[in-house]
C-alpha cells in the first residue's frame, strides 16, 4: 500500500513539473524596442500605430507597418497572416515574435479597438 502512494505521489509531482516547464517555455514576456532589436528569441512589443501609412495586402495577408511605444521610438513591423478586420480601428496593437532582417517580424498579432460601449458611455456622459 505504501508503495502505491510514493508511486502516485511521484507521478502528480512529474506531472506538475512538466507543468510548470510547459507554462515557462509558453510565457512571451513584453520588451521595450531596443531589447526586441537585441534579442534572438520569441517576445512582445506593445505600441500604438505610428501613422496611417501602412502596407496591406490581403489577398497575400501581408501587413507592413510602423509602431511606436511608450517612449516614442518607432519599429517597423512586418505580419503575414490573417490581418484582423479592425486594425485601422486600432488604438493599441502587441506585436508577438521576433526582430530580424531590420524589422520586427511577427507571428501574432493583438489589437486593441475602441469598444463601441465605451463610445456609447463617453457620449452619454458629454450630453448630461
Amino acid at each position: 500500500m505504501n508503495v502505491k502512494w510514493i508511486l502516485a505521489l511521484a507521478l502528480v509531482a512529474a506531472g506538475v513539473y512538466f507543468g510548470v516547464t510547459s507554462f515557462k517555455k509558453s510565457v512571451t514576456p513584453y520588451i521595450s524596442f531596443d531589447e526586441a532589436r537585441h534579442s534572438s528569441g520569441m517576445v512582445q512589443v506593445n505600441g500604438v500605430l505610428a501613422d496611417k501609412n501602412y502596407v496591406m495586402k490581403k489577398e497575400e495577408q501581408y501587413l507592413e507597418f510602423k509602431l511606436r511605444d511608450s517612449q516614442g521610438q518607432t519599429m517597423p513591423v512586418a505580419y503575414r497572416g490573417v490581418i484582423p478586420g479592425n486594425f485601422d480601428q486600432a488604438t493599441s496593437v502587441v506585436a508577438i515574435g521576433r526582430y530580424q532582417d531590420g524589422k520586427f517580424a511577427a507571428e501574432q498579432l493583438l489589437v486593441k479597438c475602441p469598444s463601441k460601449y465605451q463610445a456609447e458611455a463617453e457620449k452619454a456622459g458629454k450630453t448630461s
